[in-house]
Protein backbone atom coordinates (compact mmCIF):
# COMPACT_ATOMS: atom_id res chain seq x y z
CA UNK A 1 0.00 0.00 0.00
CA UNK A 2 1.32 3.22 -0.63
CA UNK A 3 2.14 5.75 2.08
CA UNK A 4 1.46 9.41 2.43
CA UNK A 5 2.96 12.01 3.69
CA UNK A 6 3.57 16.06 3.10
CA UNK A 7 3.64 19.20 4.71
CA UNK A 8 1.00 21.91 5.87
CA UNK A 9 1.20 25.59 5.54
CA UNK A 10 0.15 28.87 4.05
CA UNK A 11 1.27 29.27 1.76
CA UNK A 12 3.77 26.32 1.00
CA UNK A 13 4.46 26.87 -2.91
CA UNK A 14 7.83 27.98 -1.89
CA UNK A 15 8.76 24.75 0.33
CA UNK A 16 11.67 22.67 -0.26
CA UNK A 17 10.30 20.17 1.95
CA UNK A 18 8.66 18.33 -1.26
CA UNK A 19 11.86 18.02 -3.03
CA UNK A 20 13.99 16.83 -0.28
CA UNK A 21 11.65 13.91 0.86
CA UNK A 22 10.43 13.08 -2.62
CA UNK A 23 14.46 12.17 -3.22
CA UNK A 24 15.13 10.72 0.08
CA UNK A 25 12.04 8.33 -0.68
CA UNK A 26 12.91 7.40 -3.89
CA UNK A 27 16.46 6.80 -2.61
CA UNK A 28 14.89 4.68 0.30
CA UNK A 29 13.06 2.41 -2.50
CA UNK A 30 9.63 2.67 -0.72
CA UNK A 31 6.28 2.69 -2.14
CA UNK A 32 5.71 6.49 -0.39
CA UNK A 33 4.54 9.79 -1.37
CA UNK A 34 5.24 13.45 -0.16
CA UNK A 35 3.32 16.47 -0.97
CA UNK A 36 1.66 19.81 -0.23
CA UNK A 37 -0.88 21.00 1.63
CA UNK A 38 -1.33 24.79 1.94
CA UNK A 39 -4.18 25.16 4.33
CA UNK A 40 -5.50 28.77 5.47
CA UNK A 41 -5.46 28.86 9.06
CA UNK A 42 -9.52 28.75 9.33
CA UNK A 43 -9.43 25.26 8.00
CA UNK A 44 -6.47 23.56 9.82
CA UNK A 45 -8.86 21.48 11.81
CA UNK A 46 -10.76 19.86 9.75
CA UNK A 47 -7.86 19.57 7.13
CA UNK A 48 -5.92 17.29 9.67
CA UNK A 49 -9.01 15.41 10.96
CA UNK A 50 -9.44 14.36 7.45
CA UNK A 51 -5.98 13.57 6.89
CA UNK A 52 -5.95 11.67 9.96
CA UNK A 53 -8.84 9.69 8.86
CA UNK A 54 -7.61 9.56 5.47
CA UNK A 55 -4.40 7.18 6.86
CA UNK A 56 -1.65 10.04 6.20
CA UNK A 57 1.61 8.70 7.97
CA UNK A 58 3.28 11.61 9.00
CA UNK A 59 3.14 15.44 7.84
CA UNK A 60 5.28 18.14 8.26
CA UNK A 61 4.06 21.82 9.70
CA UNK A 62 5.36 25.03 8.77
CA UNK A 63 3.98 28.67 8.81
CA UNK A 64 2.05 30.04 10.11
CA UNK A 65 0.58 26.93 11.93
CA UNK A 66 3.61 25.40 14.07
CA UNK A 67 1.89 26.86 17.06
CA UNK A 68 -1.84 27.08 16.03
CA UNK A 69 -1.60 22.95 15.57
CA UNK A 70 -0.93 22.35 19.39
CA UNK A 71 -5.09 23.35 19.97
CA UNK A 72 -5.74 20.35 17.34
CA UNK A 73 -3.92 17.65 19.22
CA UNK A 74 -4.29 15.29 21.98
CA UNK A 75 -2.74 17.88 25.07
CA UNK A 76 -2.22 14.11 26.90
CA UNK A 77 -1.01 12.00 24.39
CA UNK A 78 -0.93 14.06 21.07
CA UNK A 79 2.23 16.00 22.06
CA UNK A 80 5.72 14.67 22.32
CA UNK A 81 7.49 16.44 25.64
CA UNK A 82 10.11 18.67 23.81
CA UNK A 83 6.88 20.03 21.24
CA UNK A 84 4.86 20.35 24.58
CA UNK A 85 7.54 22.39 26.43
CA UNK A 86 8.63 24.60 23.32
CA UNK A 87 5.12 25.19 22.01
CA UNK A 88 5.68 24.49 18.45
CA UNK A 89 5.17 21.45 16.36
CA UNK A 90 6.50 20.98 13.04
CA UNK A 91 6.36 17.01 12.85
CA UNK A 92 3.35 15.00 12.93
CA UNK A 93 3.50 11.30 13.29
CA UNK A 94 1.12 8.78 13.32
CA UNK A 95 0.25 6.24 16.14
CA UNK A 96 -2.56 4.71 16.66
CA UNK A 97 -4.64 5.94 14.05
CA UNK A 98 -4.16 9.48 15.20
CA UNK A 99 -1.56 12.20 15.14
CA UNK A 100 1.57 12.85 17.79
CA UNK A 101 3.13 16.22 17.69
CA UNK A 102 6.86 16.47 17.54
CA UNK A 103 9.64 19.17 17.07
CA UNK A 104 12.77 18.68 15.20
CA UNK A 105 13.53 21.94 14.78
CA UNK A 106 15.69 21.59 17.52
CA UNK A 107 17.84 19.19 16.33
CA UNK A 108 17.82 20.52 12.79
CA UNK A 109 19.20 23.66 14.21
CA UNK A 110 21.96 22.03 16.55
CA UNK A 111 23.11 19.84 13.86
CA UNK A 112 23.40 22.76 11.48
CA UNK A 113 25.01 25.06 13.86
CA UNK A 114 27.84 22.66 14.77
CA UNK A 115 28.46 21.00 11.15
CA UNK A 116 27.95 23.79 9.09
CA UNK A 117 29.18 26.80 10.95
CA UNK A 118 31.22 25.39 13.48
CA UNK A 119 29.45 27.28 16.43
CA UNK A 120 29.57 26.84 19.80
CA UNK A 121 28.07 29.34 21.95
CA UNK A 122 28.96 28.09 25.66
CA UNK A 123 29.43 31.34 27.53
CA UNK A 124 29.10 33.63 24.29
CA UNK A 125 26.79 36.15 23.74
CA UNK A 126 23.77 35.80 21.54
CA UNK A 127 21.67 38.03 19.13
CA UNK A 128 17.87 36.06 18.62
CA UNK A 129 15.76 38.34 16.18
CA UNK A 130 12.26 36.82 16.56
CA UNK A 131 9.88 35.36 18.92
CA UNK A 132 7.54 32.70 17.27
CA UNK A 133 7.73 29.21 16.57
CA UNK A 134 10.79 29.06 14.73
CA UNK A 135 12.20 31.13 17.25
CA UNK A 136 11.49 28.90 20.35
CA UNK A 137 13.29 25.71 18.73
CA UNK A 138 16.48 27.67 18.08
CA UNK A 139 16.16 29.02 22.04
CA UNK A 140 15.54 25.99 23.44
CA UNK A 141 18.43 24.68 21.48
CA UNK A 142 20.50 27.57 22.89
CA UNK A 143 19.51 26.65 26.21
CA UNK A 144 20.91 23.46 25.90
CA UNK A 145 24.43 25.06 24.61
CA UNK A 146 24.76 27.38 27.60
CA UNK A 147 25.57 30.17 25.89
CA UNK A 148 26.41 33.34 28.93
CA UNK A 149 23.77 35.67 27.77
CA UNK A 150 20.91 35.69 24.82
CA UNK A 151 19.33 38.92 23.78
CA UNK A 152 15.75 38.62 22.04
CA UNK A 153 14.71 41.09 19.93
CA UNK A 154 11.11 41.01 18.42
CA UNK A 155 9.09 44.08 16.53
CA UNK A 156 6.23 43.27 19.34
CA UNK A 157 7.42 44.02 23.01
CA UNK A 158 4.68 42.15 24.42
CA UNK A 159 5.78 39.02 22.71
CA UNK A 160 9.61 39.31 23.00
CA UNK A 161 8.83 39.57 26.99
CA UNK A 162 6.18 36.75 27.01
CA UNK A 163 9.13 34.56 24.80
CA UNK A 164 11.68 35.61 27.08
CA UNK A 165 9.70 34.62 30.31
CA UNK A 166 9.00 31.57 28.63
CA UNK A 167 12.94 30.85 28.20
CA UNK A 168 13.51 31.77 31.87
CA UNK A 169 11.62 29.78 33.63
CA UNK A 170 13.45 26.80 30.55
CA UNK A 171 16.68 28.17 31.41
CA UNK A 172 19.52 27.10 34.24
CA UNK A 173 21.63 29.98 33.70
CA UNK A 174 22.77 32.33 31.71
CA UNK A 175 20.68 35.77 31.32
CA UNK A 176 17.87 35.99 28.87
CA UNK A 177 16.74 39.82 27.85
CA UNK A 178 14.96 42.03 24.91
CA UNK A 179 15.76 44.33 23.08
CA UNK A 180 13.97 46.74 21.37
CA UNK A 181 14.02 46.18 17.43
CA UNK A 182 15.81 49.54 17.18
CA UNK A 183 18.77 49.39 14.17
CA UNK A 184 21.45 51.33 16.81
CA UNK A 185 20.47 49.65 19.92
CA UNK A 186 20.72 45.93 17.67
CA UNK A 187 24.52 46.86 16.53
CA UNK A 188 25.95 47.58 19.54
CA UNK A 189 24.76 44.11 21.23
CA UNK A 190 26.20 42.53 18.21
CA UNK A 191 29.80 44.39 18.66
CA UNK A 192 30.14 42.16 21.69
CA UNK A 193 28.70 38.67 19.99
CA UNK A 194 29.35 35.74 18.70
CA UNK A 195 26.23 34.42 17.09
CA UNK A 196 23.23 36.25 15.30
CA UNK A 197 20.40 34.34 14.74
CA UNK A 198 17.92 35.39 12.23
CA UNK A 199 14.38 33.92 13.39
CA UNK A 200 11.88 36.37 11.61
CA UNK A 201 10.73 35.84 8.30
CA UNK A 202 12.03 39.08 7.30
CA UNK A 203 14.41 38.41 3.54
CA UNK A 204 11.81 35.63 2.74
CA UNK A 205 10.49 38.51 0.47
CA UNK A 206 12.83 40.04 -2.11
CA UNK A 207 12.59 43.65 -1.31
CA UNK A 208 12.48 42.87 2.65
CA UNK A 209 14.66 45.47 4.18
CA UNK A 210 17.62 43.64 6.05
CA UNK A 211 16.94 42.73 9.71
CA UNK A 212 20.10 44.30 11.20
CA UNK A 213 22.48 47.30 9.95
CA UNK A 214 25.32 45.19 7.92
CA UNK A 215 27.91 47.75 8.96
CA UNK A 216 27.94 45.97 12.28
CA UNK A 217 28.89 42.62 11.20
CA UNK A 218 32.23 41.59 12.00
CA UNK A 219 34.50 38.52 11.39
CA UNK A 220 34.12 37.26 14.88
CA UNK A 221 30.41 36.78 14.82
CA UNK A 222 28.78 34.10 13.20
CA UNK A 223 25.35 34.67 11.23
CA UNK A 224 22.51 31.99 11.03
CA UNK A 225 19.39 32.94 8.62
CA UNK A 226 17.03 30.67 9.34
CA UNK A 227 15.19 32.31 5.66
CA UNK A 228 16.12 30.53 2.64
CA UNK A 229 16.19 32.16 -1.00
CA UNK A 230 17.86 32.14 -4.64
CA UNK A 231 21.04 31.87 -4.62
CA UNK A 232 21.16 32.84 -0.42
CA UNK A 233 19.89 35.80 1.94
CA UNK A 234 20.73 38.97 1.86
CA UNK A 235 22.00 38.92 5.10
CA UNK A 236 23.69 35.85 4.04
CA UNK A 237 25.28 38.02 1.26
CA UNK A 238 26.09 40.86 3.46
CA UNK A 239 27.69 39.26 6.14
CA UNK A 240 29.96 36.91 4.20
CA UNK A 241 31.20 40.33 2.18
CA UNK A 242 31.97 41.89 6.02
CA UNK A 243 34.08 38.40 6.30
CA UNK A 244 31.36 36.97 8.69
CA UNK A 245 30.70 33.12 8.27
CA UNK A 246 27.06 32.78 7.27
CA UNK A 247 24.61 29.94 5.98
CA UNK A 248 21.12 30.01 5.30
CA UNK A 249 17.93 28.26 6.60
CA UNK A 250 18.68 25.25 4.12
CA UNK A 251 20.80 22.95 6.56
CA UNK A 252 18.44 23.59 9.08
CA UNK A 253 15.86 22.49 6.25
CA UNK A 254 17.95 19.12 5.40
CA UNK A 255 18.25 18.32 8.99
CA UNK A 256 15.01 18.81 10.44
CA UNK A 257 13.54 16.77 7.36
CA UNK A 258 15.84 14.20 8.38
CA UNK A 259 14.56 13.85 12.01
CA UNK A 260 11.49 13.79 10.45
CA UNK A 261 12.14 10.52 8.08
CA UNK A 262 13.41 9.28 11.12
CA UNK A 263 10.25 9.64 13.42
CA UNK A 264 8.04 8.37 11.05
CA UNK A 265 9.91 5.63 9.44
CA UNK A 266 12.35 4.54 12.06
CA UNK A 267 15.16 4.18 9.59
CA UNK A 268 18.44 6.20 9.02
CA UNK A 269 17.66 8.94 6.06
CA UNK A 270 19.89 9.50 2.84
CA UNK A 271 21.38 12.81 3.94
CA UNK A 272 23.42 12.78 0.66
CA UNK A 273 20.64 12.63 -1.12
CA UNK A 274 18.42 14.80 0.37
CA UNK A 275 21.12 17.89 0.59
CA UNK A 276 22.05 17.24 -3.11
CA UNK A 277 18.02 17.54 -3.64
CA UNK A 278 17.84 20.57 -1.77
CA UNK A 279 20.61 22.27 -3.97
CA UNK A 280 18.61 21.53 -6.78
CA UNK A 281 15.44 23.16 -5.96
CA UNK A 282 17.10 25.85 -4.84
CA UNK A 283 19.24 26.65 -7.87
CA UNK A 284 15.83 26.34 -9.34
CA UNK A 285 13.94 28.62 -7.43
CA UNK A 286 13.26 31.81 -9.64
Amino acid sequence: MTRLFGILGHPVSHSLSPAMHTAALRAMRLDAFYTPFDVPPRFLEPVVRALELAGVDGLNVTVPHKQHILRHLDPQRGVASEAKAIGAVNTLVRKEGRFVGHNTDVEGFRRALKEDLGCNCRDQQVVLLGAGGAARAVGWALLSMRPRTIFVVNRTPARAAQFVHWLQASSSGGMITTVPFERRAVSRLLEHSTLLVNATTLGLRPKDPLPVDPQAIHKRLAVFDLVYRRPTTALVRAARARGALAIDGIPMLLYQGAESLRLWLRREPPIRVMRHALERAVRAMS
